[in-house]
C-alpha cells in the first residue's frame, strides 16, 4: 500500500495553506504561504520540504515579474455589488459640466458656484447640486462654456519634470511634454516626484481622475526600485509584513528582488497606497537610499513600446477598462 504523504490536505504539518484573499493576507503567488513542519519531525519528506529561507522557491515566493500585461490586473466588480444608478432625466450637475469644459476640477467648480461667478441662462447660480438641461447656456469669466471632448493619454515621464499644470518656480513640467496633444486642457492623474520616472495618465476627465487617485479603489502601481546597497532578505520580509507610515500600516501586495540573481540592490514592489513618496519612505525607514525609482505599471497599463519622455493616446479598450475599476 502506498504510504500517505505528510503533506496531504488533512495533515497540517508542513503543508501549504490557502488563505482567504485580501490585502496583507499572504504575500506569495495565489495568497499561499508555507507553514514549516513541526520541529523534531522524523518524516523524510518533511526534511526535504523544510526551508528556512523566507522567500525560497516553493515557499510561496512573491515573484516580481519582468513583463506585465493588462490581463495581470483585470479586476471584476465585487460580488453582490450593483453598479451605480445613472440619471435618466438628461440633466447634468453644474459642477460636472464646468469640470468637463476644462476650466477646473469638480471641487474647484463648487467653489466658483458658491462664489457667485457662474451664470446659467443669464442668472447667477450659487446652490450646490444644481442641475442643468441640455442647451442651457453656462457662462464663467465672460465666456460660454462647452463640454470638451474627453482625452486620455499615457506619458512615460522622464526625470527632472514636475507633475503639475504649472510651477511658480519656473521648473519644467509634464505639460511641456504633452503640449501637442490637442487644445483640451489636460491634468496629470496623481503625482510622481521630480526624480521619479515612469507611467503617468493625463486627461481632462475629472471623474476618472478622481477614481484613479482615491484610495478606496485600490488602483495598483508597480515600481522598480534601485537602492544604494543590497537589501537583506530580513528587510524584504519586514516590508512584506507591513511598514507603519503616518500611523498607517502599508502592506505591499508583492515585493521581491528585481535584478539578476547576484544583484540585491534592485527591488520590485507593488502596492495600492496613495501616500506621498510612499516607496521612498518605506525604504528610508529601513536606512536604504533610493537612487532610482521607476513606475512600470499603473492601473494595468504598461510602458510597452513607450520610450521615456514620449506619450500616446489610450485606446477605447484601455479607457473602458479604467472606467470599470470599482
Amino acid at each position: 500500500m502506498r504510504e500517505k504523504s505528510p503533506y496531504n490536505k488533512n495533515n497540517r504539518k508542513g503543508r501549504i495553506e490557502k488563505q482567504s484573499p485580501g490585502r496583507g493576507k499572504g504575500i506569495g503567488k495565489g495568497n499561499q504561504r508555507y507553514t514549516k513542519p513541526d520541529s523534531g519531525s522524523d518524516s523524510e519528506s518533511s526534511d526535504k520540504r523544510k526551508d528556512t529561507r523566507p522567500y525560497s522557491k516553493g515557499a510561496g515566493k512573491p515573484a516580481f515579474r519582468k513583463k506585465w500585461g493588462d490581463s495581470d490586473f483585470k479586476r471584476s466588480g465585487k460580488k453582490g455589488q450593483e453598479p451605480p444608478k445613472r440619471s435618466t432625466d438628461g440633466k447634468t450637475r453644474l459642477n460636472k459640466f464646468i469640470a468637463n469644459s476644462g476650466v477646473c476640477s469638480r471641487r474647484e467648480a463648487d467653489m466658483l458656484i458658491t462664489a457667485g461667478v457662474v451664470t446659467v441662462n443669464g442668472k447667477i447660480v450659487t446652490e450646490l447640486g444644481t442641475k442643468i438641461n441640455p442647451g442651457d447656456v453656462v457662462v464663467y469669466d465672460g465666456k460660454k462654456l462647452t463640454a470638451e471632448k474627453k482625452v486620455y493619454l499615457l506619458l512615460n515621464k522622464p526625470k527632472d519634470y514636475i507633475t503639475t499644470a504649472d510651477d511658480p518656480q519656473g521648473r519644467k513640467t509634464v505639460m511641456e511634454l504633452v503640449k501637442n496633444a490637442g487644445r483640451q486642457r489636460l491634468y496629470p492623474v496623481g503625482r510622481l516626484d521630480r526624480n521619479t520616472t515612469g507611467l503617468l495618465i493625463m486627461t481632462n476627465d475629472g471623474d476618472l481622475a478622481k477614481k484613479l487617485t482615491h484610495p478606496k479603489h485600490g488602483v495598483r502601481k508597480i515600481y522598480h526600485v534601485h537602492l544604494d546597497k543590497p537589501v537583506t532578505k530580513a528587510d524584504i520580509q519586514e516590508i512584506a509584513t507591513g511598514v507603519v507610515l503616518d500611523n498607517e500600516k502599508i502592506v505591499p501586495d508583492v515585493i521581491d528582488y528585481a535584478g539578476k540573481s547576484e544583484d540585491k540592490t534592485q527591488v520590485g514592489i507593488e502596492l495600492h497606497s496613495g501616500q506621498n513618496r510612499v516607496v521612498r519612505r518605506i525604504f528610508e525607514s529601513l536606512d536604504y537610499k533610493v537612487l532610482k525609482l521607476d513606475r512600470v505599471v499603473f492601473a494595468g497599463l504598461t510602458k510597452k513600446d513607450l520610450p521615456r519622455g514620449k506619450w500616446r493616446y489610450l485606446s477605447e479598450k484601455e479607457v473602458s477598462f479604467l472606467k470599470m475599476i470599482r
